[in-house]
């Protein structure tokens, strides 16, 4: 009776390959106490997904669920001994072994999603001026835009007639950022918009952008948008060296494979480049080899920038006999 309910339980994980984590740490526990013995035919398994349907979830409810899903959390941490906090380790390790393909593996996904509060009253009247026109959220903000750039044009006005307008002033430092996306300000909104509402919408945002006393709203203006990572900022530029005669000169070393090299640069120097102790134009046998070995060096900056350039350890295994590969084995056939 017990293999009945675990294959019921297993065809349900496998046909909803995306799990809420509640529901996988509640099959968890209930198997994990050897116990517990039930059966559930497939048909009435198929009955309750199909009369499911869509369902919607109170704020009590959610609650409720987050709170047992937390008690849950630390449950299992306790019995896998991990860090309660890093639950996806945890049950990633309680996931089948056998399924090679990733995709085929359940994905972790968050069951309830962002929604917006009710929006009307008992009588149902909406809250919001704004909510018959579909996108209360949306032109609720391009309202805010334009109300700044009014207060700010009042502004500019006020500062005119005392005479204290000028159109240097503070400037907001946008160096190593962007504007949200079209699905970050949707997830922001908790609303879909179209392409031209997301245009319309960065449009008003660089008109206020442009005015003279944008700093007023530096606050406003960068909540929609977001920072970048600079990868050359992680670039360490060692410091300058110097021999007994006060010549600066820098060294760096590189590696390829298994050959290293280390290179020094002087200042004021002749300018040839010496390989070993030869001339590059005598190291290299042609002309091609001559230039991409310059190339190669130039190119080198960029990607390393990029971070492209981390030597990876690893060596391939080698293969062993009686077997297909270093670990893949020959496919058994049943004769």
């Amino acid at each position: 009776m017990a293999a009945s309910g675990c294959r019921g339980v297993r065809s349900i994980l496998w046909k909803n390959r995306t799990i809420d984590r509640n529901w996988f740490l509640f099959v968890v526990m209930f198997f994990h106490n050897s116990s517990c013995q039930f059966y559930v035919s497939s048909s009435l398994w198929k009955k309750n997904l199909a009369a499911a349907g869509p369902q919607k979830f109170t704020q009590e409810f959610i609650d409720k669920q987050v709170e047992e899903f937390e008690v849950g959390k630390r449950h299992l941490a306790n019995m896998m001994e991990e860090d309660p906090e890093d639950i996806d380790r945890s049950i990633a390790y309680l996931f089948p072994s056998g399924l090679f393909e990733k995709r085929a593996r359940p994905v972790m996904k968050e069951i309830f999603p962002k929604q917006t509060a009710i929006q009307w009253d008992a009588k149902g009247c909406p809250f919001h001026f704004l909510f018959y026109t579909g996108k209360q959220s949306y032109y609720s903000l391009l309202h805010d835009v334009y109300e700044k750039i009014l207060a700010m044009e009042r502004h500019q006005d006020n500062m005119r007639n005392k005479g204290l307008f000028t159109s240097e002033t503070k400037q907001i430092l946008l160096t190593g950022s962007r504007w949200l996306l079209k699905e970050e300000i949707e997830e922001y909104l908790v609303e879909n918009i179209s392409d031209h509402d997301y245009m319309r919408m960065i449009q008003l945002m660089e008109k206020l952008l442009s005015m003279p006393y944008c700093s007023l709203e530096e606050e406003f203006i960068l909540k929609f948008r977001k920072q970048l990572e600079v990868q050359s900022s992680k670039h360490e530029i060692p410091a300058l060296q110097y021999d007994p005669q006060e010549v600066a000169f820098s060294i760096g070393d590189g590696r390829r494979k298994t050959a290293k090299a280390s290179i020094t640069l002087r200042d004021s120097g002749s300018g040839n480049i010496t390989i070993n102790g030869r001339n590059y134009l005598h190291y290299f046998p042609n002309s091609m080899s001559q230039m991409l070995f310059i190339c190669y060096h130039l190119f080198s900056l960029i990607t390393q920038t990029a971070g492209l350039l981390t030597a990876d350890p690893r060596i391939r295994e080698r293969n062993k006999p009686g077997q297909e590969g270093a670990r893949k084995k020959f496919t058994w056939k049943k004769h």
